[in-house]
């Protein structure tokens, strides 16, 4: 089978030199031709100290064992849209920073992390999360090799469920959004500090790796004495396919109603504002008053209390996307989109978009939902019957 081919390999990237042992990295110089680097902390909340050495430090060893790699033809380096959040137009160019990258990693190896916690906000400058901020800098560093190396930067915006590929529905994890439409399926999200009409800029992640694909094979083709220069795309199809916040919310509700999750503990309903102090006011009625009386009644029946603290999660996850949910960004995509454009028709069977991107919205959130439930909440679609009656009651 293809899973034969695989070989495992150990390693860290918050480790120095990725944490890799000698006849693991000679096995890399000797076998691979080309490296998606995708591993990085997502966490928006995440120290400085820690994210510098998985998102920049990483990032710098992974270029300096590609240099060293005998057949090397593509470095393809997944960044985010996002990382270009101080800008509302965002071109698929690189934007120089001139905080220095090498001069960070050595801060972050010599500084205690105490002290960097204290000087974050300052060091970020005007970047809205340390995320932002190390996912910035590391396309300096791919920049800084690529006059050696055949690069690609990857932007993709928000990156959702599978529309069909390995199945429909399919995701791996609660970062963004999808926390978000969980937290509201299960009753614990009820208000959100987001703007209802802004057009939610997603992409769904088999169509991102389509286009990972593609893009390698068309970095591979050209040696790096024809073309030194980065190849950028912006993932997103924000011309191509939109949909408000509070189109998708309204759809998500819907469909909460016939695939409910199995743990609810209010009915699905979560009011969107864009004013701070409204979103605050309803925070304390909505989330922290319920919450205080149910873990009150929690303790007096020897339960261990948990909502405060759950509340303190949702808030966090609300207050660091929030930046995302009330702001409008344009993705300029020409280069990604010109990938697609000009595939020969054999191509276009196994790689097209055409016909990913003409999906049906509600029947894509409607997977999206039961992928939640199978793959993120491990809920057995066969007791659905049983969470349909919760629901009701």
């Amino acid at each position: 089978s293809n899973l034969d081919k695989l070989i495992p390999i150990s390693g860290d990237v918050t480790a120095k030199d990725l944490g890799l042992l000698p006849n693991d990295r000679q096995l890399l110089i000797e076998r691979v031709s080309i490296i998606f680097h995708i591993a990085a902390i997502v966490r928006f909340d995440e120290s400085l100290k820690n994210i510098i050495f998985s998102n920049l430090r990483a990032t710098r060893d992974v270029c300096i064992l590609a240099q060293s790699m005998k057949n090397i033809v593509a470095l393809h380096h997944m960044s985010s849209a996002y990382t270009q959040s101080d800008k509302p137009v965002v071109d698929e160019i690189l934007y120089p920073l001139k905080v220095d990258w090498r001069q960070t990693i050595k801060i972050a190896e010599s500084v205690d992390e105490e002290i960097l916690k204290i000087f974050t906000t300052k060091y970020i400058g005007t970047f809205v999360n340390t995320y932002v901020f190390t996912k910035r800098l590391a396309e300096q560093i791919i920049s800084d090799f690529s006059e050696s190396l055949p690069c690609i930067i990857f932007r993709p915006s928000i990156v959702l469920s599978t529309i069909k590929d390995p199945i429909p529905g399919w995701s791996d994890n609660f970062n963004g959004p999808i926390g978000l439409n969980i937290g509201g399926g299960i009753g614990i999200l009820r208000v959100a500090y987001a703007d209802s009409s802004l057009n939610c800029d997603f992409i769904p992640i088999d169509l991102v790796i389509r286009a990972m694909l593609i893009v390698s094979w068309k970095r591979g083709i050209q040696s790096i004495s024809e073309d030194n220069t980065v190849h950028i795309y912006n993932s997103s199809l924000c011309n191509i396919k939109s949909i408000s916040l509070s189109e998708m919310l309204s759809t998500g509700l819907r469909n909460f109603s016939d695939i409910p999750f199995e743990r609810i503990i209010w009915k699905p309903n979560v009011i969107m504002t864009k004013s701070r102090l409204l979103y605050y006011i309803l925070m304390i009625i909505l989330h922290i008053v319920p919450a205080l009386f149910i873990d009150r009644i929690l303790k007096l029946f020897g339960a261990n209390p948990m909502l405060i603290r759950l509340q303190r999660k949702v808030y966090v996850a609300n207050h660091a996307l929030s930046f995302f949910l009330i702001k409008f960004f344009q993705f300029n995509n020409i280069n990604f989109i010109s990938v697609f454009e000009n595939l020969s028709a054999d191509n276009e069977k196994e790689f097209g978009y055409k016909e990913l991107i003409n999906f049906d919205v509600e029947e894509y959130c409607k997977n999206s939902l039961i992928g939640y439930k199978l793959y993120l909440l491990n809920e057995d679609m066969n007791r659905l019957e049983q969470a349909r009656r919760n629901f009701k009651r």
